[in-house]
């Protein structure tokens, strides 16, 4: 029982900035996919005919594991799962922090743009919806707004001594917010799909905003210094888990709710 959770973690500390956990991906597409309208629910399974598992949660690590593979697409795509700020604080200077508009930000707001062109290729816009649902997951893992200074969490080494690994086995701060927090919650997509839907959700100004995604990626941020993030001492115990886990669920919640605000808009009718 314990060489899986070993494995896990040597891969957590070798893999930089991979987002949510198969599972945090998967969560927020099934929570996107209940709040789709029905224009918008018809043409995303159009766009998803024939694909292995054609459902937002079913793709939703697809730019993972392209990234993976380490083909075309995954390294060209492969800055567009995070953002970069400086330790100073947490503001958003696009030639700064998204030259090209190689960084969350900017991919979120390219493929929404190819997603809603309904003259481009269907093979195009599917891939740009693929894209959508993991990136809007990204961007509201705080670790994926974090400092450039440490890759987000990635050079901040780590001991988990918790229940669910080998004591004292090394992983660093980003993969415990990627992967510990939800999986010591010991749910599976069901029931975690059920206990994330009565989570309420206040009215959301971000959606009206120039650029939302910026948004959510600055909240991300400001949530590394609020929430206390990064740990004092280096040996992580189920506390630590226990006392963040609601800030990565309510993040994985306020994600679904706006990737189907994103999809709904995109795929409006055209009048």
């Amino acid at each position: 029982m314990r060489k899986p959770a070993l494995i896990v973690l040597v891969l957590l500390a070798s893999c930089p900035a991979w987002g949510w956990s198969r599972q945090g991906h998967q969560l927020v597409g099934e929570l996107a996919e209940r709040e789709l309208t029905p224009a918008a629910r018809q043409e995303v399974a159009r766009l998803l005919a024939g694909e292995p598992e054609p459902s937002l949660a079913g793709i939703s690590t697809w730019a993972d594991e392209i990234r993976a593979e380490d083909n075309e697409t995954g390294t060209r795509s492969s800055a567009w799962h995070y953002v970069n700020f400086p330790r100073s604080g947490c503001s958003y200077v696009p030639a700064r922090d998204c030259p090209g508009g190689n960084c969350v930000i900017g991919a979120i707001n390219a493929q929404r743009t190819i997603l809603a062109d309904r003259s481009r290729p269907l093979a195009e816009r599917r891939e740009a919806l693929k894209f959508l649902v993991h990136f809007v997951g990204d961007a509201h893992q705080p670790l994926h707004a974090g400092f450039r200074d440490d890759r987000g969490g990635n050079r901040f080494q780590l001991n988990y001594r918790g229940k669910g690994a080998p004591r004292g086995e090394g992983t660093h701060l980003h993969g415990v917010w990627d992967y510990w927090l939800l999986k010591s919650a010991g749910l599976d997509n069901a029931a975690y799909t059920a206990r994330l839907l009565k989570t309420p959700l206040p009215a959301d100004p971000s959606l009206g905003t120039d650029n939302p995604a910026a948004e959510w990626a600055l909240e991300s941020c400001r949530l590394i210094a609020s929430e206390s993030v990064y740990p004092r001492r280096r040996n992580l115990t189920d506390a630590y888990l226990d006392r963040h886990r609601p800030t990565a669920e309510r993040r994985i919640r306020q994600a679904g709710a706006r990737l189907a605000a994103l999809i709904n808009r995109a795929l409006a009718p055209a009048r």
